[in-house]
């Protein structure tokens, strides 16, 4: 019987955080996982003080992969991250309950952003570059052509790109007062509403945060914009599985996750590994969508499996997720991208694709959420 990740994560997913109580892939200091020639490697990030505290976790780990099939040698490891300064004294400091993520962003007081939010759903691709983004942007303003309100919240901190998708690259958001709260006010195009940390900066500078602080933003941009009454929400996921994506999944809690490929072997291996994150913390896989399927020719028309062909439909079948279907690597789709006119919003044949993907998609949602 060979090796494989999903075996050591539920594996480890036996194995409890002292701290927080929660297992350690819940409580998000799983930091790596690899495997190689029959030596598997772990790290566990830890705050420096409590190094002591984890030495029975860490052997318990190392003990875990140690049994896993096709295992000779395996290795756990306590890295020490350095936590952010404190504001006042050790005593003025809130103390972490068992139960409660370290990581875990705390909501505001008073009306919430997301009230009226009937479900949250992440889009996520666990790879990046597989054109993630343009799926979640046409899978929205076709969902909303279908006749639902939508909402989608670009949570890339690092890489937002939903600003240059919806044509509003140059555009700032502004605040207004909402039930005794001040929010920030999304933009509307094409039918859905849009957030992004693309209209809260005021220039192209990197963004150089670290995963909590990502998290924590992420979570205010749900919680702090004036989303009003929607049916769904798409959160446009980062590309990984780390701790900051699974952090999100567990303080967001979607009602449900699409996941994106490519047909190539390399994206569908992060496919996997996403749909095992999804699966650790119970939110069901509403489906697996498979992107640039096809290139099709702009002179000949004729089609060519660049990336491969049918490796996502086979994974679907294979990890027991439902198939949504396709979308090709079209000249077209490319067009639409870069000039901020998606092409679900077209009277085209790239928009019908979008058009079954959302069909197919309500009919996965419907059994998770049948008011949806």
């Amino acid at each position: 019987m060979a090796y494989s990740e999903a075996s050591a994560l539920n594996g480890l997913a036996k194995v409890s955080d002292p701290v927080s109580g929660l297992d350690i892939i819940s409580a998000g200091i799983l930091g790596d996982l690899a495997h190689k020639d029959g030596i598997v490697r772990a790290v566990l990030k830890i705050d420096p003080s409590q190094a002591g505290v984890y030495e029975k976790t860490r052997a318990e780990a190392q003990s875990v992969l140690q049994n896993l099939p096709s295992i000779h040698t395996a290795q756990v490891i306590l890295t020490a991250h350095t936590p952010a300064p404190s504001i006042g004294t050790a005593k003025a400091r809130p103390q972490i309950r068992k139960g409660v993520q370290p990581h875990q962003a705390r909501r505001p007081a008073g009306y919430q952003g997301d009230e009226q939010v009937k479900a949250v759903i992440a889009v996520s691709s666990a790879k990046g570059g597989v054109g993630k983004s343009t799926i979640a942007v046409n899978l929205a303003v076709a969902l909303s052509n279908l006749g639902h309100s939508i909402g989608i919240l670009d949570a890339d901190i690092h890489g937002p790109s939903l600003p240059m998708l919806l044509g509003l690259s140059d555009k700032t958001a502004e605040t207004e007062p909402v039930k005794g709260r001040t929010l920030i006010k999304p933009f509307t195009a094409f039918g859905i509403k849009a957030m992004s940390i693309g209209f809260l900066t005021k220039d192209d500078g990197p963004i150089v945060w670290r995963g909590p602080m990502v998290q924590g933003a992420i979570s205010k941009m749900l919680w702090d914009v004036n989303w009003g009454a929607l049916d769904i929400l798409i959160i446009d996921m980062p590309p990984g599985t780390g701790d900051a994506q699974l952090g999100l999944a567990q303080d967001i809690k979607p009602k449900g996750a699409v996941i994106v490929s490519t047909p190539q072997d390399l994206a569908l291996l992060d496919a996997r590994k996403g749909v095992a994150m999804f699966r650790k913390v119970e939110i069901p896989i509403l489906g697996l969508i498979e992107n640039m399927s096809v290139f099709i020719c702009p002179d000949c028309g004729h089609q060519h499996n660049i990336f491969g062909s049918g490796g996502a439909q086979s994974d679907a079948k294979a990890l027991n997720v439902p198939y949504l279907g396709e979308a090709p690597l079209h000249m077209d789709i490319r067009i639409s991208g870069d000039t901020g006119i998606p092409i679900a919003s077209t009277d085209t044949k790239q928009a019908s694709i979008f058009k079954a993907l959302a069909e197919r998609f309500l009919t996965q949602m419907r059994k998770v959420d049948p008011l949806i």
